[in-house]
C-alpha cells in the first residue's frame, strides 16, 4: 500500500522562472542599500508539476467551490488616498527589485524633489547672511581696536593695567560717544549715540570685573617674610566673592543676577557673574565714572579678568553688532587683551527679500513634514535594518537639525521682541545682547553643518550610476585598511606632539600647549612651519625633531595612507569596468526622447491627412465626406467631429471656400511648428511611425513577429543557460575538489603503510637481537 502510494507521489521536477510573482512581498531584497539598482533577479527553483498530481487520489469528496465575489470599484475617497500615498512611494517603501527602469525612474523623482529643498534650504541660509557682515565687523573691530591714544597704545598692545585705563579714558570713549560732526557741529540724535553717524549705541555699555581671593594660593616658607600676599589663577573655587564697599562696582554680583554667561578666554574659562559698573548715556558722565574707578584702585593684585560689554544697530543693512572686548591679567603679570564680535541678524522681516524669505521658510516647513512621514514609513518597513545604511542616518540629522532650526527660530523671535520692548521702555539701561547674540552663532553653525550634510546626501541618489559609485566603493572597501593605518599613524605622531610640547613649549608659541603642537604638527604636514623658531629653542634637539618628523610622517607614513586609497581605487575600477552594464538613466533619456519624436510625427501625419482631405474637397465640403475621407486614414469620430467643428462657424456642417481656407492656415501654422520643434529636438528618427512602433515593441519585448523568438524570451534564455553553465562548473569544481582529496588520501595510506611495515620490521630485528 506504501510502496503504491509512494509511486504516485513521485512527480516531475521543473525549473520555474520567477519574474516577480513572490508571495511573500515584506521579505523582498531592498535595493537602496546598493550602490545600483539590481538586475531582474532570474531564480531557479525545483517544484512539483501541478499538471501531474493525481484527481484526488484518496477518494474523499472534494467541497464545493464557491464563486468569488467581484471586489467593489474604488471610488473617489479611494482614489485620492492612493494618490497622497504615492507621494511618499520611495526605492525604500516599494518593491522595486524586479523592475530597474521604476528604480531609475523613482530615483530620479526623489533627486527632483530633494534638489527643490536642496535649493529651498540654500536660499534660508544664504538669505542670514550678507557680505555687509564682514564689513561691519571691520568697521567695528578698526574702530576701537586699532586706535591710538597719544601714547601710542591700542585695545591690542594693552600690557598693563596702566595701558587699560589709558586706553579706556581715551579712544574707548572716544568710539562710543559721537557728539560732534568733522566740522565740530554737534550732532543732535537726543539721547542716543550714533557712531560713525549710522551705528546706534543700544542702552549704556558695561565694564565687570573677575577677582581671586587673596591668599588662594601658598607661599614657600623661605619667601613669606618678603612676599605679602598670593593670588592663584583664576578658577570658580578661588573667585573673589566678597563685597569690598557700597555700589554695583564694588559688590559681587552672581552669573544668575546678571543674566550672563560663562566666556572662555584666552587663558581660561571665566563665570557670567563679578563686579560690574554701568556707565552712562553721555561722554563726560561716563568719563567720570572711569577716572573715579581709577582713583580707587578698582582694578588691583587680585583681578584676573575685564570685560566691557555693548552692543550697536544699524537700520541701513538691519544689522546687530554685539562687541566684547576682554582684557586678562594672569598670575604672572602684564596683559592679554582679546576682542569677540558678533554682527547678527536679530530682527528678520523688514525688506522685501525678508518676506520672500517667509515663503521660503513655510515651503521648508513643509519639505520637514514631508520627509518626517517619509523616515516613518520606511522605519515600519525596516525596522532595525533601516539605520544600518549610513545615508538612511544622515537623513535623520538633517530632519533632526532642521526641527531644532525651526524652534531656535521661533524663540529667537520672541525673545528678541521682549528684549527690544524693554529697552525701548528704559534706554539708559544695559542692553544684554550677548546670549541672543551666542545662540545666533550657534544656530548659524549649525545651519552651516545642516546645508553641509544636505549637500553631501546628494550623493544617496546618484549612487544608482556606477560612476558615481566609486567614490563611496574606494572609502568602503578601503576602511578597515585606512582603520589599521590611522592607528599606526597615531602612534607615530602623538609621540612627537608629546616631544616638541617638551621641547619647545616654554619658548614657541605654536608648541605652547599640546593641542597646539597637534595642529602644528598637521601645518608641517602641509608645508607651513616655522625652522627658525624650532632651531632657537633647541640647537641640538630641533633639527632632529624636524628631520626625522617629515622623514617617517611625510615621506613614509603619508606615502602608505596614499598607496592605499590608490590601490583600492584601482581595485574598485577594474571591478566596475567588468560588470554588466545596467539600465542608466541616459536610457531613460533616450526612451523619453524617442517617444517624443514619436508623438509629434504621428501628430504632423494626421495635420497632413486634414490638407489632403482639403485638397481632394470641392468648394463646399460637407461634413460626411470629411469624415469619410479621414476615416479610411485611420482616425477616430471624436477627432474629426472636433476638428470640424472649431471651423465651422454657422454649424451647418459645411465648410465653405472661407472656413476651408482658415482650416489650411491653421494647419500649415501647425505643421511649421512641428518641423522646427522635430528639426530641433532630432534629426536620427526614422520616417516611418510603424516603423519606430514596432522598434520600441521589440525593444520592449511587448510583442513577437511570426515564427520569431521576441528580446525578453531570448534574454530569459541566456540567463537560464549562463545559470547552468555556474551551476555546472560548481559541480565540476567539487568533482576536482573530492578528487584531489581521494588522491591525498590514497598517498597518506600508502605512507601509512609502509610506516606500519617498517615498525614491524624493526620489531622482529630487536626480537632477533635479543635471541
Amino acid at each position: 500500500m506504501s510502496s503504491g502510494r509512494d509511486n504516485d507521489l513521485k512527480l516531475p521536477i521543473q525549473e520555474v522562472h520567477e519574474m516577480g510573482s513572490l508571495s511573500n512581498k515584506n521579505a523582498w531584497d531592498n535595493a537602496a542599500y546598493e550602490g545600483s539598482p539590481p538586475s531582474t533577479p532570474f531564480k531557479v527553483q525545483a517544484i512539483y508539476n501541478p499538471s501531474s498530481f493525481p484527481t484526488n487520489p484518496y477518494g474523499y469528496e472534494e467541497p464545493p467551490v464557491y464563486p468569488e465575489k467581484s471586489k467593489p470599484h474604488p471610488g473617489c475617497c479611494m482614489a485620492f488616498v492612493n494618490g497622497i500615498r504615492s507621494l511618499w512611494g520611495t526605492k525604500l517603501t516599494e518593491n522595486l527589485s524586479n523592475n530597474p527602469e521604476l528604480y531609475i525612474r523613482r530615483t530620479l523623482r526623489e533627486l527632483i524633489v530633494y534638489i527643490v529643498f536642496l535649493v529651498d534650504i540654500c536660499l534660508l541660509t544664504y538669505g542670514m547672511t550678507s557680505s555687509n557682515t564682514y564689513y561691519y565687523t571691520k568697521v567695528m573691530s578698526n574702530l576701537f581696536l586699532s586706535t591710538a591714544v597719544d601714547t601710542g597704545v591700542t585695545f591690542q598692545t594693552i600690557r598693563s593695567m596702566a595701558d587699560f585705563w589709558n586706553y579706556a579714558q581715551g579712544p574707548l570713549l572716544n568710539g562710543l560717544y559721537w557728539t560732534k560732526w568733522y566740522n565740530s557741529d554737534l550732532i543732535s540724535h537726543g539721547p542716543h549715540s550714533f557712531i560713525y553717524y549710522e551705528n546706534m549705541l543700544l542702552g549704556v555699555p558695561r565694564i565687570r570685573q573677575i577677582k581671586v581671593m587673596n591668599n588662594s594660593c601658598v607661599v614657600h616658607k623661605d619667601f613669606r617674610k618678603d612676599i605679602i600676599g598670593c593670588y592663584d589663577i583664576y578658577t570658580a573655587d578661588n573667585e573673589n566673592k566678597s563685597p569690598i564697599k557700597n555700589g554695583s562696582a564694588w559688590t559681587y554680583y552672581s552669573e544668575k543676577e546678571l543674566g550672563g554667561s560663562s566666556h572662555w578666554g584666552k587663558i581660561t574659562v571665566y563665570s557670567g557673574g563679578g563686579y560690574y559698573q554701568d556707565l552712562k548715556t553721555n561722554m563726560d558722565e561716563s568719563a567720570v565714572i572711569l577716572q573715579d574707578l581709577k582713583d580707587n584702585l578698582w582694578l588691583d593684585r587680585g583681578t584676573r579678568a575685564v570685560f566691557i560689554d555693548f552692543s550697536v544697530y544699524n537700520a541701513n543693512i538691519n544689522l546687530f553688532c554685539v562687541i566684547r572686548l576682554v582684557v586678562e591679567f594672569p598670575a604672572t603679570g602684564g596683559a592679554i587683551p582679546s576682542s569677540q564680535f558678533r554682527t547678527v541678524k536679530l530682527i528678520r522681516y523688514v525688506n522685501s527679500w525678508d518676506f520672500f524669505i517667509i515663503g521660503c521658510e513655510i515651503i521648508f516647513c513643509v519639505f520637514i513634514l514631508y520627509y518626517i512621514v517619509e523616515e516613518i514609513l520606511e522605519l515600519r518597513i525596516h525596522r532595525l535594518q533601516y539605520i544600518k545604511c549610513v545615508w538612511n542616518c544622515l537623513d535623520l540629522v538633517v530632519i533632526l537639525l532642521s526641527l531644532l532650526s525651526i524652534g531656535f527660530h521661533i524663540f529667537r523671535t520672541i525673545k528678541v521682541n521682549i528684549l527690544m520692548g524693554a529697552l525701548l521702555t528704559d534706554p539708559v539701561i544695559y542692553a544684554d545682547f550677548e546670549f541672543l547674540a551666542f545662540w545666533q552663532t550657534q544656530y548659524n553653525n549649525m545651519n552651516a553643518v545642516n546645508l553641509f550634510f544636505a549637500w553631501i546626501k546628494i550623493f544617496k541618489y546618484i549612487s544608482f550610476n556606477k560612476t558615481m559609485t566609486q567614490l563611496s566603493s574606494t572609502l568602503a572597501r578601503c576602511a578597515k585598511d585606512i582603520l589599521g593605518f590611522a592607528i599606526m599613524f597615531f602612534i607615530v605622531f602623538f609621540a612627537y606632539a608629546q616631544l616638541g610640547y617638551l621641547l619647545f613649549g616654554t619658548q614657541v608659541a605654536n608648541f605652547s600647549t599640546f593641542l597646539k603642537c597637534i595642529f602644528t604638527q598637521f601645518r608641517i604636514i602641509l608645508g607651513d612651519f616655522n625652522f627658525d623658531e624650532i632651531d632657537n629653542a633647541n640647537r641640538i634637539l630641533g633639527p632632529i625633531y624636524f628631520v626625522t618628523y617629515v622623514f617617517f610622517v611625510f615621506f613614509v607614513l603619508l606615502n602608505m595612507f596614499l598607496a592605499i586609497i590608490n590601490d583600492t581605487y584601482s581595485e574598485v575600477k577594474a571591478d566596475l569596468s567588468s560588470q554588466k552594464s545596467e539600465l542608466q538613466i541616459t536610457d531613460i533619456i533616450k526612451q523619453g526622447y524617442n517617444k517624443a519624436l514619436t508623438k509629434m510625427k504621428l501628430k504632423k501625419e494626421r495635420i497632413s491627412d486634414v490638407q489632403k482631405t482639403l485638397q481632394n474637397g470641392s468648394n463646399m465640403l460637407e461634413f460626411e465626406v470629411f469624415r469619410s475621407n479621414l476615416k479610411d486614414l485611420g482616425h477616430s469620430d471624436q477627432e474629426i467631429a472636433d476638428t470640424f467643428a472649431r471651423f465651422d462657424c454657422d454649424d451647418n456642417k459645411i465648410l465653405d471656400e472661407h472656413e476651408q481656407m482658415r482650416m489650411r492656415n491653421d494647419l500649415e501654422e501647425k505643421k511649421f511648428a512641428l518641423n522646427a520643434e522635430i528639426e530641433n529636438f532630432g534629426k536620427n528618427v526614422d520616417n516611418s511611425t510603424v516603423v519606430n512602433q514596432s522598434a520600441e515593441n521589440a525593444k520592449n519585448g511587448s510583442k513577437k513577429t511570426n515564427g520569431s523568438v521576441t528580446n525578453e524570451e531570448f534574454q530569459i534564455m541566456d540567463r537560464r543557460v549562463v545559470q547552468l553553465e555556474r551551476s555546472i562548473s560548481n559541480i565540476i569544481f567539487k568533482i576536482q575538489a573530492i578528487a584531489d582529496k581521494l588522491e591525498i588520501i590514497e598517498k597518506n595510506r600508502d605512507q601509512m603503510g609502509k610506516n606500519v611495515q617498517n615498525v614491524k620490521e624493526d620489531e622482529k630485528n630487536e626480537t632477533v637481537e635479543k635471541l
